[in-house]
């Protein structure tokens, strides 16, 4: 059986809970305990998948089709344990599962309430899969006192009443703002946020306290007297120049020995580091700078491409240099030329994305990119723009663009190289699809597999001539163009099994020209950068040196 820790989170909101759930999860692998992440989520939507990057950032998509929150990309990415859709929940999938049961008569009449139906339902979920790791790391969206959070918070009062003694801990996140007038850190926002917690029934076995400032010792004391926390348990929390040394940073901190100590696991393993040592060092002493463009329409918040940010690092890291990556709206492209802009970069990302603003600049980039040279890595939408981009200018399908675009206007405008995908294969059996179907869910989502063609440049990449990677699209290119676009020398290099979709389109007499159709970045990380990205910069420190 499991040992259970829940992460809360009090004062304000972003404190980094899903970034302290990855780092103390890696903590306790380099301790050699099997470790499990969750993401209990208090907003209503039934998952991410139809919010509004800019509302929620980047919607990430595990192996088995679910998309979740964005924290749950930390958790790979710390802990290289694959996610799955038992790893994230919301109210809404809560309520919704609720309802269901209510209309099968699976209650026997019963008025259907908050406590025990909608509580015993969360517990339900947070049991599943106990069995199989030493520790479940279970993380609350927003913060306490939040009241769409209540019922998650009163559900994990009443699982530490239900496990055996010993078997769960509460760590809590505070703030401590710092007021430059006085010169001191306050810790009454941490003392009424531990108090809120605690009137709803639980006691936190450790504080986790962010701060700009280093926490003088006597601020350490106070806060665990006021709080019932012994002192050992009050752990800093500081901001740092990048992720990737949260872990190492949390250990000088004390977390991991404060959660063994908890469950009174003595004596405690000894902890190796060598792996974060080793990205931490691989970050810190680079040995080059490369800069890379990803023209995008959601970089106003660059959460919304948060995996691919972090997998840029990741395959920097494996070249051993930085990557400077530059955020620019395709949009502009639509206004201006893109040479001037693009010229001074050494590699071009075009991201994926939904609807038709933005597409033309995108469509120009890749241009840009092809007939100057330049590597390019096309995400989902960018492989599509890079094959209308073809198709318009090298096989002479002038109006080429794709049904999406004209669903959207509610007119016909384009000649459609990429259409709506009505039906595929999934695993056994096949997937059927209609335009008006509802919008949440009903994408070609998670893990799918990709015959590459032996000696392409991306089999030679992969090691390989069968790959795995995850899908969110509801749009694919159509294959009835393939001939005409490889007589351009456009090629074809990855194709679904049953050979009806492409995944992967690449030119051979570029540099580096790629474009794919599923989402290498979800699967990157810093100790194993994704294949791609690793020689997607590697082709940037290249074109570097060319310069």
């Amino acid at each position: 059986m499991a040992r259970y820790v829940f992460i809360t989170g009090g004062v304000v909101s972003s404190l980094g809970k899903g970034l302290a759930s990855a780092a103390l999860g890696a903590l306790l692998q380099a301790r050699g305990f099997s470790v499990r992440l969750r993401k209990l989520d208090p907003y209503l939507n039934v998952d991410p998948g139809t919010m509004s990057p800019f509302e929620h950032g980047e919607v990430f998509v595990t192996d088995d089709g679910a998309e979740t929150d964005l924290d749950l990309g930390h958790y790979e990415r710390f802990t290289g344990v694959a996610a799955r859709k038992t790893d994230s929940v919301s109210s809404g999938r809560i309520y919704s599962n609720v309802l269901e049961k209510e209309r099968r008569g699976a209650y026997l009449g019963k008025t259907i309430q908050v406590i025990p139906h909608v509580t015993n339902e969360i517990k339900d979920f947070l049991a599943i899969g106990d069995d199989e790791v030493d520790f479940m790391l279970c993380e609350i969206g927003g913060t306490v006192g939040d009241i769409e959070g209540l019922p998650f918070f009163e559900a994990i009062r009443q699982f530490g009443q239900d496990r055996p003694r010993g078997q769960v801990i509460y760590m809590h996140l505070t703030l401590l703002p710092y007021l430059a007038a006085s010169g001191e850190l306050k810790t009454k926002p941490t003392q009424h946020s531990v108090k809120e917690l605690r009137s709803i029934g639980i006691a936190p076995d450790i504080l986790v306290c962010r701060s700009e400032h280093p926490i003088p010792e006597k601020e350490r004391a106070k806060i665990a007297l006021f709080c019932n926390v012994r002192l050992d348990a009050v752990i800093p929390a500081y901001d740092l120049k990048t992720i990737y040394e949260a872990p190492l940073a949390y250990h000088r901190a004390g977390l991991d020995r404060a959660v063994l100590d908890a469950f009174q696991i003595s004596p405690a393993p000894r902890p190796d580091m060598a792996r974060w040592e080793d990205v931490m060092d691989r970050l810190q002493n680079p040995e080059g700078e490369v800069r890379v463009a990803i023209v995008g329409k959601y970089v106003r918040l660059e959460d919304a491409y948060k995996s691919i940010a972090e997998a840029l690092t990741h395959g920097g890291m494996a070249n051993r240099v930085k990557v400077r990556a530059e955020w620019i709206d395709a949009e502009i492209f639509e206004r201006e030329d893109a040479a001037p802009h693009l010229e001074r970069f050494h590699a071009i990302l075009v991201p994926g994305g939904f609807g038709e603003r933005g597409t033309e600049g995108k469509i120009k980039a890749a241009q840009f990119a092809r007939e100057k040279g330049v590597p390019y890595l096309g995400i989902c939408l960018g492989m599509q723009m890079a094959v209308i981009e073809a198709a318009r200018n090298l096989a002479g399908v002038s109006d080429a663009g794709s049904e999406e675009f004209d669903n959207e206007a509610g007119k016909k405008r384009f000649t459609p190289v990429v259409y709506h995908l009505k039906e595929w294969v999934q695993g056994n059996h096949k997937v059927e699809r209609r335009l008006d179907d509802d919008k949440g869910g009903t994408m070609r989502l998670g893990a799918y597999t990709a015959v590459l063609t032996p000696g392409s440049r991306v089999a030679g990449i992969y090691g390989a001539t069968e790959i795995e990677e995850r899908h969110r699209h509801r749009y694919e290119v159509d294959v009835a163009y393939r001939q005409r676009l490889e007589a351009c020398g456009m090629e074809f290099s990855g194709m679904s099994p049953d050979g009806r979709l492409p995944e992967i389109i690449e030119y051979r007499d570029h540099p580096w020209f790629i474009g794919v159709q599923f989402h290498p970045e979800l699967k990157s990380k810093p100790f194993a950068p994704h294949p791609l990205f690793a020689d997607f910069i590697r082709a940037a420190v290249e074109a570097s040196r060319l310069v």
